[in-house]
Parts: C-alpha cells; structure tokens; sequence
C-alpha cells in the first residue's frame, strides 16, 4: 500500500512577527512533550539513536539540540499554526 501525503496548502499564509516567535515557544514545548514521554518510557542520552537499548542523542534541552533537529520542530509548529489560521481561526495573546 502507497501512502501518498496531502497536507492542506498553507503557503499562502502569511505570518505575524508575533507569531513567529509563537512558533519557536510551540517547537520547543513539542520537544519538552516528546522528551518527557521517552524519559518516561525508559529512554536516556546517548550518542546515536539505539532502539534497542532505549538511547537517543536529541534526549538534550531544545537549546542543545542541532539546528536540524530544531527545524523539524520549528516546521511542524509553523504548519500548524498556518492551518489553524487557514481554517479561519484567530490567534490572539490575552493582554
């Protein structure tokens, strides 16, 4: 069975300074979660990722992690917010 992707099309979407820096607190947050939940199953620090042996090198502080990892965060943050944007919802910080 082929799986073929289609996301929905955000590209028009166009993003406030604001929340573009709602981007990066959501990656590093999604980081956190995923983190938290490795810890919990028993996955600690190691220097390649290892199945097996429950290890895994990105298990850092997001600060920590290489700008790769960090823009697999940053993408999945920013491509949720454009969606929720392009399915006519409203952001907006409580002042």
């Amino acid at each position: 069975m082929r799986y073929d992707p289609k996301p929905v099309d955000t590209s028009a979407v166009v993003l406030p300074d604001d929340l573009r820096l709602l981007t990066e607190h959501l990656a590093e947050n999604a980081h956190d979660v995923w983190a938290r939940r490795k810890i919990a199953d028993g996955w600690t620090w190691g220097p390649t990722a290892d199945a097996a042996a429950k290890k895994h090198p990105d298990l850092v502080a997001y600060g920590q992690l290489a700008e790769a990892q960090k823009a697999y965060d940053r993408d999945a943050a920013l491509e949720t917010i454009k969606l929720i944007l392009s399915l006519g919802y409203a952001i907006q910080k409580r002042h």
